[in-house]
This record gives structure tokens, sequence and C-alpha cells, in this order.
């Protein structure tokens, strides 16, 4: 499948997306690289969409299923470019490997993906049953799955692969994510005379003292659904001489199969209950984080911070259908789940949509100094892509 001359294409296109910045909410340029990529490579068409993802489209002679590529093309800020020994912004080729602030995290793979999806067609004369879709996703590093809503309802895939890196593991599942503001109020004062205020932050004090103590489920495959304090912070801020009146907590809560919205809030919401019948100053809520951000394309993207965990059975006919292809190139991958959360929460979690994860290159890579792809990962991921492809649609 790839030849010399399509490996050079290949890596050509990892660095021409490379060199593009591209950070959530700035995919512009990256996209525009992404378009010509599409056009040059024999995509049938694309369009990109009012929060600026860019999909791409291939058809094949015959009606069948349609399945779907996901890579997120925004990446994580560059705090200092000169700790890098490598441009982060360069896509520099040394020794074998492809240096750039979102070479794992998932240039490389997007490059994959257009490739094998390319190389397909072309050497199918695009004699298949179904479409394949390519989408280069925005804003993926905030909101994971909230742009994916609007490439599901236009694409409405049959099955969905992430490329999110898995070291060309196969992944079947992953624990999902919410945001959960705690907050305490409280009634301010000046810290001369504090027995006239009530501290929202001693409140707060109490509630995560009882919130620690809370039990989260666990499943099988998926492990515990961890709750753990990730930041606090009181108002009014800096207080200088106030008693404060308010205090908000966040905690990072990874979520199981089948948790929903009410029944993570269920248990804090008991406890505050509680808390608020054994002290009438004690005033205090629980819900999950809004986050707002504007698209590059000047639409705003807003959403509820609760994304859904998934999980397929290994026999799943999507899961051995790449199992088989991946096996057919040569690859021999581990079937495991991913640690983190990805689009995955929303086609699958959220919309049911068969979905599967294989990626090129280590995720521990990814948003570290002087990130990379290794060439042999990158051409890996292509092949697999392309077998992907072959094998769930039945391409004799």
């Amino acid at each position: 499948m790839l030849t010399e001359q399509r490996k050079k294409e290949l890596i050509e296109l990892c660095q021409e997306l490379l060199r593009q910045q591209s950070y959530s909410g700035e995919e512009g340029k990256v996209v525009k690289s992404i378009s010509e990529a599409f056009q040059k490579m024999g995509f049938d068409d694309y369009f990109v969409d009012s929060y600026g993802n860019v999909i791409g489209h291939i058809k094949g002679n015959k009606p069948g299923k349609t399945i779907l590529f996901d890579g997120h093309i925004d990446t994580v800020p560059v705090p200092d470019d000169s700790k890098w020994l490598h441009a982060p912004f360069g896509g520099e080729l040394v020794d074998g490997k492809i240096y750039g602030r979102g070479a794992s995290d998932m240039k490389g793979a997007v490059s994959a993906m257009i490739a094998a999806a390319a190389y397909f067609a072309e050497d199918s004369q695009r004699d298949f049953a179904g479409d394949i879709y390519v989408a280069g996703v925005v804003h993926e590093e905030i909101f994971e799955g909230i742009a994916a809503r609007k490439i599901s309802e236009a694409v409405q895939p049959d099955y969905v692969v992430i490329g999110e890196a898995s070291e060309l593991n196969l992944k079947r599942g992953q624990r999902g994510r919410a945001e959960i503001v705690v907050e305490t109020f409280g009634k301010p004062a000046h810290s001369a005379n504090p027995e006239k205020g009530i501290n929202a932050v001693l409140k707060m004090s109490k509630l995560i003292d009882r919130i620690q103590g809370l039990d989260t489920p666990e499943q099988e495959v998926l492990g515990k659904g961890i709750l753990v304090l990730t930041d606090i912070k009181s108002s009014p801020y800096p207080g200088a001489s106030v008693v404060p009146d308010h205090c908000r907590a966040t905690y990072d809560r990874r979520l199981l199969v089948g948790e929903t919205p009410e029944s993570v809030l269920a248990p804090i919401k008991a406890l505050i209950a509680e808390m608020e019948k054994q002290d009438p100053e004690f005033k205090a809520r629980a819900s999950f984080a809004v986050g707002t951000e504007r698209c590059y394309t000047g639409e705003i993207i807003e959403g509820e911070r609760f994304f859904p965990g998934w999980l397929y059975d290994e026999q799943d006919e999507l899961v051995q259908a790449a199992l088989k292809g991946l096996r057919e190139v040569g690859l021999n991958p581990e079937v495991t789940h991913y640690s983190f959360c990805t689009n995955g929460s929303h086609y699958a979690g959220e919309k049911g949509i068969k979905t599967i994860g294989f990626g090129p290159s280590r995720e521990n890579l990814a948003h570290t100094i002087d990130e990379y792809i290794e060439v042999d990962q990158l051409c890996k991921g292509a092949a697999g892509y392309y077998a992907i492809i072959k094998s769930v649609l039945k391409k004799r």
C-alpha cells in the first residue's frame, strides 16, 4: 500500500500540518492545508462547517455503510518555545522522527487518515460499497465531543474510528469525564469581626472532607470512577480584610458506562442536603461546569462539561472487523481501552454509534516539549487505517 513515493507524500503532509499553529480556536490555517490536501489527493468533495471542522468525503461506486475517521486538529499551546530543541512549528524530520506541537496529538494521525483514505480509493478505483469521511475536528482539547456533534449530524456515520494515539493498539472504549462545580455561600464581614459573617471557605472545607469520603462506582474493564479535587477559589479574591462569602471548588470525575448527569451529581447533592439540615448557616450547590469558547469562524461553541464513557465488547462486529484488517497487514494490536477522554464520548457515549480507537504514536508524548511522531509509527498508522477501511467496508 505504501510505496516510497507515498511514504514521502505522507511525511510531507504531516510536516505541512505541523507547520500551521492551531491552538484551540485558531485552527484556520491548518484547515486550509487540509482542504488543499483533500483536493490534491483526490477526495470527491469536502466542506467546512460553522464551527470550522473540515470534513473530506470519498464515495464508493456502490451504496453501503459510512465510516468516519475522526482526528482533532487543535493543539495545546507552547508556553515557552525556547525550551524546545526543535522548532515547535517547524515540522523537522530528524533521525526518523517528525517534531512539532501536535505531532502525536494528533496531526500525525490526521495525516495518516487522509493518506489512507486517498490511497484506498485510488487502489480500489472506488470499487467498494459505502462512503469514507475524514474529519479534522476543532476545539477537542477544550471540549471533547462538542464540535463532533456537528460532524455526526452532517455525516450520520455507521462507524467511527478515533485516531488518538494508541501505539497501534485497538481501543474499544474509554472512561468519560465530567467537571463538577461545588459552591458554598456565606455572608461577608470585616475580618476584624469574623463572627458577624459566615465564612464560605470554612463551610467548603467541611464539604470537601465529606466528599472525600464518597465511594465511586467501579467496572471490570474501565476501573474506578475517579473523583478528584482539582481547584478551589474564594470570593472576593484576593480577600484583604474580608470574610469570603463564596467559595467554588472544581472536581474532575472520570465516568463509567451508563452513568448519567443525574446519577453523578446525586451523591454530592445528598451530602449537601444532609449538611444543610444539620447546619442552618450551610448553603451549597453542585452542578456541571459550562464552557463557552469562540471558534475561528466566529461561531460560539458552548457545552456542559459532561462527556460520557463508552465500551464495546471485544467480540463486537466493528472491533473484530478492524482487528482482522490490522492483522492482515502485519500488525498485532492488543485490544484495550483509552485511559483518557476522546471525541468518542459523543459518537459512542451520546449517539450510540459503533466506535473504535486506533492511532500511531504513544499517548505520553502528547503535550510534551519536543513532541514528535516516529516515521515508522506514522506509516504503520496509515497502513492500519487502510486495512480498517478495507475490512470494515468488505472490499475483497
